[in-house]
């Protein structure tokens, strides 16, 4: 049973779902919010919710965007031979920090992991090849985390893009194995791309 009283109890538990979140986090995190302004928790609140109510999912690459088809996609300033395929949209954010690179992505939400029940089809590896299909792409660069499922989802990318004659690299380890896009540097990232190979 809860020391606190219901209302307090309930954002303590819904605070506490956040990845990374315990109850002790959770516990902190709850009583800010109760210490700060009325207005400034309810701007905490209606972000949330418009967060959850305007993003979307980008109909040719599959980043999250506010409007469809995404900045990114209908840019003329981008190199629209090249598509970089990331695992998650935080990875694009992460990439787009080096400003070296200027062409597209293609986020797959995930990565071949039998352990989990992950198999090809569960992730955006068919809207991948469709659109390498329907467009004048020279060059996909393989961005996948350097661990087991993202070299197992980079290789078998590879072994069905190679027959078409398109280009496939893959991002040089300069990113640490074992590691996430999201968190490496931008140094790090900018040696990973310039390193690339074709596999």
């Amino acid at each position: 049973m809860s020391n606190f009283v219901a209302p307090v109890a309930r954002l303590i538990e819904q605070l506490s779902k956040l990845p990374g979140i315990g109850k002790k986090t959770a516990q902190r995190l709850a009583f800010y919010i109760l210490n700060t302004r009325e207005d400034e928790a309810i701007n905490l609140a209606e972000a949330i919710i418009e967060a959850k109510r305007k993003i979307k999912y980008c109909s040719i690459c599959s980043n999250i965007t506010d409007i469809d088809p995404c900045n990114i996609c209908t840019s003329p300033k981008r190199n629209k031979k090249i598509i970089c395929v990331v695992e998650d949209p935080r990875d694009i954010a992460a990439m787009e920090r080096i400003k070296e690179y200027n062409g597209l992505y293609h986020v797959l939400h995930g990565a071949i992991s039998p352990m989990e029940g992950i198999g090809p089809e569960d992730i955006k590896i068919k809207e991948l090849i469709v659109r390498l299909q329907n467009n004048d792409v020279e060059e996909i660069i393989l961005a996948t985390n350097p661990n087991i499922e993202g070299e197992a989802t980079a290789m078998y990318i590879s072994k069905i893009v190679k027959p078409t004659g398109i280009k496939v690299t893959r991002i040089a380890h300069g990113v640490p194995v074992g590691g996430d896009l999201e968190y490496a540097d931008e140094v790090t990232l900018a040696k990973a791309l310039e390193g690339r190979r074709e596999l």
